[in-house]
């Protein structure tokens, strides 16, 4: 479209939940957006009538990194081991957040990917810390592309 606009997302992250844990996802999402992130919920995202999956693919080429809320749900959900695929096979940034499991459980399970095997995973008590090197990460970003 001629004229059209098109809204600047800048350092965008990504939150991959499952349903069962849409609070907790949503509580994660308020406070990346009060790091100066912006934040693609599915669930705040996405309306009604909406393409479902085109809506996710562009959301994935637009954030810079993603946040996986790993719970006992999220390890059966087809559509999150889909999303952390996309992450990783574009060499994006992955943070996995355990809630209701341990590194241990992640670590040993045959049916999750070996990827989040690889990376350091974070329990949601400590989720303060991802919050204040996102901050960092984000106060960088803008001051390169300002």
């Amino acid at each position: 479209m001629k004229g059209a606009r098109t809204r600047k997302i800048g350092f965008q992250v990504f939150v991959s939940h499952s349903s069962p844990d849409t609070w907790v996802a949503r509580q994660i999402a308020e406070h990346i957006k009060r790091c100066g992130a912006a934040c693609f919920l599915d669930v705040a995202d996405v309306d009604s009538g909406d393409d479902f999956d085109a809506k996710i693919r562009k959301a994935i080429r637009a954030s810079r990194e993603m946040v996986v809320l790993l719970t006992p749900w999220a390890t059966t959900r087809p559509f999150v081991w889909l999303e952390v695929g996309a992450f990783w096979s574009s060499g994006k940034r992955i943070v996995a957040v355990l809630h209701g499991l341990s590194p241990k459980e992640v670590s040993t399970d045959e049916r999750l990917p070996v990827v989040l095997k690889r990376i350091d995973l974070i329990q949601l008590n400590e989720i303060d810390n991802y919050f204040s090197q996102l901050r960092r990460r984000v106060s960088k970003w803008g001051a390169s592309h300002a």
